[in-house]
């Protein structure tokens, strides 16, 4: 596997952005030789919380050594605190993840743009962007995975402190108008039981101490009634990365990866 740290210039947000990229190796004969691909990579957006960057996921996870069997490209961009939105006040990183930053890593990797080989994952707020990005383009995507997600952002509880209210306020706009909005995954999830798309793979995570568990079981009765192809796994634990090192393995299993291939003579 072969790790990248790049920094490059992203043109919708007018600045220098931050991503790191495993790329699998090439195919190699036993003496050297290079064998030509028949197939690009598949490619997983691997987005990170609140507050981190694309450097956590490495960090803080075995996740180079895990996809090491697999034909598989990560891509983990840096975001800021964007919840990967066009923010109200802020950069517009969702028109960024969305359209500019697949076909850059397309262009410059020869990564697959095929739909069933293109998935999202993330944790907290790279969980609502990985649901956000299969739901509002599951044209695109071909499945896409959660980890003690913040996936029912567009209803605030009575009891969230004035300091995160405001900060939501600067990142969504008026929180009044979320529901039903783009920025709502639940408002997207019933689109998705409407389209074509409906039987699209969709993978949560979320343990139950955790402060998001009712936001997960919020999204899994929508889910659920709506009859999306959705599976909910749960277990003891709060927000930590001791469970999403060991979860992050399981959306792995749970993907539809080529394995890697690996030519002996």
């Amino acid at each position: 596997m072969a790790l990248l740290h790049c920094n490059f210039y992203a043109h919708v947000l007018d600045l220098n952005c931050s991503m790191d990229v495993i790329l699998p190796d090439p195919v190699r004969l036993l003496d050297g030789t290079l064998v030509e691909r028949t197939q690009a990579p598949q490619v997983l957006y691997l987005l990170h919380g609140l507050s981190d960057d694309n450097t956590i996921w490495q960090r803080r996870t075995s996740i180079e050594r895990y996809v090491e069997p697999y034909d598989l490209a990560v891509v983990m961009p840096a975001v800021d605190r964007s919840f990967h939105t066009d923010m109200a006040q802020g950069n517009h990183y969702w028109t960024f993840i969305s359209t500019e930053l697949p076909e850059l890593v397309h262009e410059y990797f020869q990564l697959s743009m095929a739909r069933e080989d293109t998935f999202a994952a993330g944790l907290s707020m790279g969980g609502y962007g990985a649901f956000k990005l299969a739901l509002s383009h599951p044209d695109r995507f071909g499945a896409a995975a959660s980890l003690s997600g913040a996936v029912d952002m567009a209803h605030t509880p009575d009891r969230e402190e004035p300091e995160w209210v405001a900060e939501k306020t600067r990142i969504f706009g008026p929180l009044d108008k979320m529901p039903g909005s783009e920025m709502d995954l639940l408002h997207l999830a019933g689109k998705l039981a409407k389209s074509q798309y409906k039987d699209m793979p969709l993978f949560a995570w979320c343990g139950t101490e955790d402060f998001l568990y009712e936001q997960n079981q919020s999204f899994r009765k929508q889910a659920n009634g709506l009859g999306l192809n959705f599976t909910y796994e749960e277990g003891p634990g709060d927000h930590m990365w001791k469970y999403w090192d060991a979860q992050i393995q399981r959306v792995l299993e749970w993907l539809p990866l080529r394995e890697r291939v690996v030519i002996e003579e």
